[in-house]
């Protein structure tokens, strides 16, 4: 099966951090966004991974080419057109089983049937409280017959979370050539639901099939609560220490320096992270950091970043300098 990874955005929301990475380049729990996502679908059998890339897509390249062996593209998104353009720039090579996979978000799912290559096309959905916020798939005779864009009214409660498997690749790129011949668009953007909704007034069977876990990764709070999430399934991971109290779960890289600190819990640690003096609880510091006299809580440090006497929430991007005293 291929599987085509969108990872073109600009992850905005994520700022300062994705000035110098890509969004799926940002780490949680121990590894990047995207590491985490192909690493989870390994056991599919990936044929060939098609990566969508655009702002920094070099390094979205470079890692990809750098941890994994198994065929792969990618494929340049030079103009934000949105995700329908993007899936469409893999026309001429993309045919046969397809799974479209967001890059900003974590997922499970059954893959032990997805590994059969069913039929029909599944589009992975999770139970919302609030749908006005998403895409969401209305379903009739357990089949999708509507997609709607947040909606004003409550037509259904099931969002699409980004994670979608075609039968057939090439009747999807028909549906958004359908879509783009008759500048079927909002805002500058061709939206995937709309192609996907020609294929469903065309008679392909498309089922929602939910999903029991969906994280998002798009905000700094949301890469927060989905770093506590994956420390307390099975991502903890510690090292032994004399002079500091580690309290899980928490993963902790092999060469990071800890002295004098209360670390934890739901804390990552990057590789060569230095960390003396400090109390740090619910955030991840990222590689190279280094925090001295520091009390910190719900933060977010970025590479190679140093902090020096402060007892705040930060936010703080790569290779930044913030001291007090």
């Amino acid at each position: 099966m291929k599987v085509m990874i969108l990872t073109a955005g600009l992850g905005t929301r994520l700022r300062p951090h994705t000035f110098t990475k890509p969004k799926p380049l940002v780490s949680v729990a121990g590894k990047p966004v995207l590491a985490h996502i192909i690493d989870d679908l390994l056991d599919i059998g990936i044929d060939e991974l098609i990566c969508v890339t655009g702002y920094l897509g070099n390094q979205i390249e470079d890692y990809v080419r750098s941890n994994y062996s198994f065929p792969m593209r990618f494929l340049e998104q030079k103009e934000m057109r949105g995700q329908a353009d993007a899936i469409y720039l893999a026309r001429e090579i993309a045919s046969g089983p397809l799974l479209v996979v967001f890059g900003d978000g974590l997922f499970q799912i059954d893959k032990e049937r997805l590994s059969q290559h069913p039929n029909e096309g599944i589009l992975y959905c999770k139970e919302v409280e609030d749908p006005r916020r998403f895409g969401v798939a209305v379903v009739e005779d357990n089949r999708i017959m509507r997609l709607v864009e947040k909606p004003s009214e409550p037509v259904s409660n099931l969002a699409v979370i980004g994670v979608y498997y075609l039968p057939e690749a090439r009747r999807l790129m028909d549906a958004i050539a359908f879509i783009m011949e008759r500048n079927m668009q909002l805002k500058g953007e061709f939206y995937l639901a709309d192609a996907l909704q020609v294929m469903i007034d065309r008679g392909e069977v498309l089922r929602a099939e939910s999903v029991p876990m969906w994280r998002d990764c798009g905000t700094v709070e949301a890469l927060l609560d989905t770093n506590r999430y994956l420390l307390e399934h099975g991502h903890s991971r510690t090292i032994d220490t004399s002079t500091a109290v580690i309290i899980p779960p928490v993963h902790i890289a092999p060469t990071a320096t800890i002295e004098r600190a209360v670390i934890g819990p739901h804390v990552s640690i990057a590789d060569g992270a230095v960390i003396r003096d400090a109390i740090v609880k619910d955030s991840i510091i990222n590689t190279g950091a280094q925090l001295q006299s520091v009390i910190l809580a719900r933060s977010l440090i970025g590479d190679r970043a140093l902090v020096d006497g402060v007892s705040q929430e930060l936010n703080v991007g790569d290779q930044s300098d913030i001291r007090f005293g």
